[in-house]
């Protein structure tokens, strides 16, 4: 009896171990095994497993590490930057950073196990120069910030530098592909295919034309020797020295001489001696062994024989360099795969990273948002942001207690049973929907990689907070048909394609139409601290004295337009501040002044209040509007003043042009806003954003003593920390 039980047991053993024979067994406690880590050296083959996983794929989470996010203190996101100004700065992140790690998480629900499966995948990204004709080496940024951040989670640089992946983005694959049709096509490239056609070289020396005269006697020989004896080999013939540098070979079934040892000037001469004393000698080049390249002249039997072998040489260097393209088209090929199979994208807090994809793998940002957007829906046309997604429904905000929408607060909150810091709190026996990894053979029902702000880890976690999310959502994935796609689910669809882009803002963009939206978020405290934001209203100081303060600037502008003229002031950096005045006349009426006062100096301007903000003779004042322009330029100086003088903005002050054209900005805006949200449903204008978190952001309001839920100690206190906030901030990515 006991034998039968050991063979029974043994039998059950031989079945179990047959069937876990590709893929390790599950367990409930927590298994720990990498990413699938990707470089140049796996990505042909990582490739082909990812195409295979996105097709059958629900939805792809996605996330990004880059070397840095602000080029300047000014370039971060402030309470007074209008949209496309928002889009401008964001624009500059992605075209100066470059980006070093690419996550790509498939997401597959499985209903025989009732579980989705994740695949993620990490790549290691360089932008490095794969084409000889490319131009110049590629340049980035790096923000020692983001940089210590990569090296406090143990990111491989060496792996990135040496092992990274390279790419071309669609608008570079096209214009080398350009270059390419226009050597090919011009009628004065030479039989090489790659060098145009050497012109007449004057023989102004003895020894040019003594080694003219000699390669014609050598070629005529050598050309005899073939003509006499045809059905024959026909060796070259001369001294030893020349028969090193003469070698007769056959190119494409023709008799040829292959040169070594000559100097680009002597081939210069050898090419223009077959060109103007033999018609049936053709001087070619082509690529030899180790891509090393071959000259030969060759010998040709008639005209269209000799056209024959120009055309094969020159189609068989366009087809080697098409390759060269296409093999240097590299990560790109991820992002075409992700784009042509219009899966629904998920990503948390996102629009940064989308600028990134664009910038790198699709073309030049364009200079407005509406034509971004535009683009972008093209050719992602569903794409979920996690954080807006938290943020916004009131469902997940009472799942998440009102606590923090970051990554890993969202991750932890929603899915206790994966994240392993989770386990020992009690909430791992809440129901949640069952994630399973897989990468490679190795899988798991309970798994973490041990390594965090990793981009595909980081991907990971972002499709396992959508997953629960549309679970608290009331989507049952039991009954979800692929067929029918979640990117149409009609409990998403409110959801999709809204990105923040600016999340502490609560400013959205809808890439589907291209609306701009401001949630209607944020406490009634904050709400009734900052008073509402009319950019017309507005006026742009820099280059005042560096210890001036913000209280000082207040005081001697409420000296000339009253107590009540000046609702707020927010300092962008040490140098530069916006004004927000309680009336549009004040703009106008405060560049007239200042520029009456920069021109006199008489005693009369020494005593004026305004004068403090004028020593100095550097203050320069304008509209909102040339914020926009500043902001718009590639060039990035630390500092605010430092940045307009660099732009080229020489004059002072810049008067209001035409006060109607500014009230026709500000009605527009307004009936454009007004319109969204009748559509969306939301409340806030976009002139009235919600208050920055409090971050510690160079910037900040200085609220209007006019605004009576507050006493003057708790204004004057407000200004105090507003000043003590032009220090150095630092910023992180997925927060």
């Amino acid at each position: 009896m006991k034998k039968q039980w050991l063979v029974r047991a043994f039998s059950d053993a031989l079945t179990v171990a047959s069937s876990t024979s590709f893929t390790r067994p599950f367990c409930s406690a927590i298994s720990s095994f990498p990413v699938k880590k990707v470089t140049k050296i796996n990505f042909d083959s990582a490739l082909e497993a990812l195409r295979s996983h996105v097709r059958d794929a629900d939805f792809v989470s996605v996330d990004l590490e880059m070397t840095g996010v602000t080029s300047a203190p000014w370039r971060d996101s402030f309470q007074f930057d209008r949209f496309d100004i928002r889009y401008l700065k964001v624009k500059d992140s992605a075209e100066k950073f470059a980006v070093v790690q690419f996550g790509v998480c498939p997401f597959r629900w499985d209903s025989s196990k009732e579980s989705f499966i994740a695949h993620p995948y990490n790549f290691y990204v360089f932008p490095r120069k794969e084409l000889p004709a490319d131009g110049p080496s590629y340049e980035f940024l790096c923000q020692t910030t983001s940089m210590d951040f990569l090296a406090k989670y143990q990111f491989d640089f060496n792996a990135c530098i040496h092992e990274g992946i390279s790419y071309l983005s669609r608008g570079q694959e096209a214009e080398a592909l350009k270059r390419l049709n226009l050597a090919y096509e011009d009628e004065v490239v030479n039989s090489g295919g790659h060098l145009k056609e050497v012109r007449d070289i004057p023989l102004v020396s003895m020894s040019d034309v003594l080694f003219t005269e000699r390669m014609k006697n050598i070629f005529a020989k050598w050309r005899n020797g073939l003509l006499h004896n045809r059905d024959g080999w026909s060796q070259f013939e001369g001294d030893s020295n020349d028969k090193k540098k003469f070698q007769t070979i056959f190119f494409k079934m023709r008799p040829a001489l292959a040169l070594n040892g000559f100097t680009s000037h002597q081939l210069r001469l050898i090419q223009l001696v077959t060109r103007k004393h033999f018609k049936d000698l053709a001087y070619v080049r082509v690529n030899g062994e180790k891509s090393s390249e071959q000259k030969l002249v060759v010998y040709t039997e008639s005209k269209d024989d000799k056209d024959l072998l120009v055309k094969e040489v020159k189609d068989g260097f366009r087809k080697e360099a098409e390759v060269k393209i296409k093999a240097a088209v590299g990560f790109r090929h991820v992002i075409d795969l992700l784009s042509s199979e219009k899966k629904l994208i998920i990503g948390h807090n996102c629009f940064l990273d989308v600028a990134h994809i664009y910038s790198k793998f699709l073309g030049p940002l364009p200079s407005t948002v509406e034509e971004f957007v535009s683009s972008v829906h093209k050719n992602f046309p569903y794409i979920i942001d996690t954080k807006q997604l938290l943020n916004t429904d009131n469902i997940l905000q009472h799942r998440m207690k009102k606590k923090g929408t970051s990554l890993s607060s969202a991750f932890a909150l929603l899915c206790p049973q994966i994240a392993s810091a989770s386990l020992n709190s009690g909430l791992a026996s809440q129901l949640c929907v069952k994630v399973e990894v897989q990468v490679d053979d190795l899988r798991s029902s309970n798994w973490n990689s041990g390594a965090k702000h990793e981009a595909g880890y980081d991907a990971f976690m972002t499709g396992s907070v959508f997953v629960q999310a549309c679970s608290h959502l009331g989507i049952d994935f039991k009954r979800h048909s692929p067929s029918t796609g979640l990117a149409h689910n009609e409990k998403l669809q409110k959801h999709i394609n809204l990105l923040y882009l600016s999340w502490n803002n609560g400013a959205i963009i809808d890439l589907s139409s291209g609306n701009k939206i401001t949630e209607s978020s944020g406490t009634q405290l904050y709400k009734k601290r900052y008073p509402k934001i009319v950019f017309s209203k507005i006026v742009l100081v820099w280059g005042f004295p560096s210890k001036f303060k913000a209280r000082e600037l207040r005081e001697c502008v409420s000296k000339v337009f009253g107590m009540d003229s000046v609702i707020s002031i927010y300092c962008l950096d040490e140098t530069a501040a916006f004004i927000q005045f309680s009336k549009e006349e004040f703009v106008s009426d405060f560049l007239i002044l200042k520029e009456s006062l920069d021109r006199n100096n008489d005693p009369i301007s020494v005593l004026h209040p305004l004068s403090k903000l004028l020593e100095g003779g550097n203050t320069c004042a304008t509209s909102y509007e040339v914020y926009r322009e500043i902001c718009s330029s590639p060039i990035s100086r630390v500092l605010f003043a430092d940045q307009a003088e660099a732009v080229g903005i020489k004059w002072k002050t810049k008067v209001v042009e035409s006060r109607e054209e500014v009230e026709t900005q500000e009605l527009e805006s307004r009936e454009e806003l007004e319109s969204t949200t009748k559509e969306s449903g939301t409340v806030n204008s976009i002139l009235d954003p919600p208050p920055k978190s409090g971050t510690g952001k160079r910037g900040d309001v200085i609220s209007d003593p006019s605004y009576h839920n507050f006493s003057c100690d708790e204004i004057m206190d407000a200004l105090y920390v507003a000043e003590s906030q032009l220090g150095d901030r630092t910023r992180t990515t997925n927060v």
